[in-house]
């Protein structure tokens, strides 16, 4: 028998039987029951300077192959998002080159892509209201200057200058007023950026949520859909059903995507036919799943609830390790993941971020990825992780 050596957080040392892989086959045509955006993350030279403060200098070859893979599962790739290490080490150039490579790819490979707008360009730390519309719209018209659909970010620079409901009223309004395609807007909780504290000009979500609905009330016609990253169930399902018709939600909740997906009756005791009964998905956590997120929505499309939930259900508690707290440093687990199914060369990070995690963090993702079948080469995933211990001086 095949095993892994795992590592405890009292650095103790045992073992489990190493699974196969889960075997799943690539779609033979368009997945049809949700809408499923797997946020990519990207793939540093293995020489750069990787330190923190840095300009990104990525590995195109590596980071664009990682997209043309999760197409090739039938998902689409939402880039240039807080995954790719936006506001953590992907600057304004590297991301603009991001974008226009990312949907260069995308229209190669007839693929779904939707990119970040922010105003993360801008260097200043306070810039008035006007300044944040100005910030916005200069992405916004980049990025649909290359064929991509914009997700409009949640922004540090109008969350410290916003001084009520208000402020976001007229920002969004702006801002909406000038895109020329539906766009989705991005509600990144405080888990993620501590710096987006009371974001739509409220600390609790009933308040803000009833801002955002506002927001897209006024605003006809030009949101596509709202991606909601709170990890809260509760308040993903409340937005959700008081989204107007042809208004998505996309489930950003990397802790509960399993039921919000499947759909209320997973999720719920009861079920109201007269609500709409499941969220789509932008999840970090499918790109660090994507064969299994893309069998478990080939099981819904053929009608297979309990096949659905057999397969995608196991990997929650390992996007709950990957996302534990510090939130913000789940791009490691993300990295960590894409070198051990060799999707990129080396275990490095933009800014030095492979860093942000202990071994024995690792180490449990290391176990739930096998237990859940997300290993995809598990001889390879072993070779990879036991080299890493040896090298920490854990395995002689």
């Amino acid at each position: 028998m095949t095993t892994l050596r795992l590592l405890s957080a009292t650095g103790e040392l045992s073992d489990a039987a190493l699974n196969d892989s889960g075997g799943y086959q690539r779609p033979t045509a368009p997945l049809q029951s949700r809408v499923a955006y797997a946020a990519a993350h990207v793939v540093p030279k293995v020489h750069a300077d990787n330190t923190p403060g840095q300009p990104a200098d990525i590995d195109w070859d590596a980071t664009l192959a990682f997209r043309r893979n999760v197409y090739s599962w039938g998902l689409g790739v939402a880039d240039a998002m807080d995954t790719a290490q936006r506001n953590m080490g992907l600057d304004a150039a590297a991301t603009r080159e991001l974008i226009a490579r990312s949907a260069e790819v995308a229209l190669e490979e007839g693929g779904s892509v939707v990119v970040g707008v922010n105003t993360d360009h801008v260097d200043e730390t306070h810039i008035s209201l006007d300044q944040v519309i100005d910030a916005y719209i200069s992405q916004l018209e980049f990025t649909e200057e290359q064929g991509a659909g914009p997700v409009l970010m949640a922004s540090r620079h109008l969350a410290r200058v916003a001084q009520s409901a208000d402020d976001y009223r007229r920002v969004y309004r702006a801002v909406l007023s000038r895109a020329t395609t539906p766009v989705v807007l991005h509600w990144l909780g405080t888990a993620f950026d501590p710096e987006l504290e009371g974001y739509f000009g409220a600390s609790d979500w009933q308040t803000a949520s009833s801002v955002l609905l506002d927001i897209i009330a006024e605003n006809p016609g030009k949101v596509a859909g709202v991606k909601m990253s709170l990890l809260n169930a509760e308040s993903e399902i409340s937005v959700r059903e008081r989204l107007p018709e042809g208004v998505r939600m996309f489930t950003g909740d990397d802790f509960n995507y399993v039921g919000l997906i499947g759909s209320r009756a997973l999720s719920e005791e009861r079920s109201d036919e007269t609500k709409r009964d499941h969220s789509d998905a932008l999840l970090g956590a499918f790109a660090a799943i994507t064969p299994v997120a893309s069998a478990a929505i080939q099981a819904l499309d053929a009608g297979d609830h309990s096949e659905y939930r057999r397969i995608l259900g196991p990997t929650e508690e390992l996007s709950r390790q990957v996302f534990a707290a510090p939130t913000f440093y789940y791009k490691t687990g993300v990295a960590f993941l894409a070198w051990l199914n060799g999707h990129q060369p080396a275990f490095q990070m933009v800014g030095g971020l492979h860093s942000a995690r202990s071994l024995p963090h690792l180490s449990r993702i290391v176990e739930l990825a096998n237990a859940s079948l997300a290993l995809e080469n598990p001889e390879l995933a072993r070779e990879r992780w036991h080299g890493m211990l040896a090298l920490n001086g854990v395995l002689s």
